[in-house]
């Protein structure tokens, strides 16, 4: 499937396989246990990265450029596991490891999506 094609049409949304809304509920429960925290803790940089999460859902939901955001999307996870590693440096909570295994099973699952749907 083409960008072009990926593109939603007349305003509706393109339909979702199987994985497409597991990744997408993987993505919404990463940007919740983002933004939550990121409120009550005051933590601006959570509360952004959660909503880069949740709009790149809605762009995806949308079918807009989804293969484009299925690729950012790889890094964009990835590299919060080892950021949190760094930043929490011990004090780690249960939210942060469960935020942890979604991520790490959101990468697997955005790296089969876009090898097996994506490639060129």
């Amino acid at each position: 499937m083409t960008e072009t094609q990926s593109q939603s049409t007349g305003g509706r949304v393109a339909s979702l396989a199987t994985l497409e809304r597991a990744v997408v509920v993987l993505v919404v429960i990463t940007a919740i246990t983002h933004i939550y925290p990121g409120i009550v803790e005051g933590a601006p940089p959570l509360v952004l990265a959660g909503l880069g999460f949740l709009g790149g859902a809605a762009l995806y939901v949308r079918g807009i450029r989804r293969r484009t955001l299925a690729i950012a999307a790889i890094p964009y996870t990835a590299v919060q596991i080892p950021l949190w590693l760094v930043i929490k440096a011990g004090n780690y909570t249960l939210v942060g490891y469960v935020d942890k295994a979604v991520q790490a099973v959101l990468v697997v699952a955005l790296l089969v999506l876009v090898l097996t749907r994506y490639r060129d």
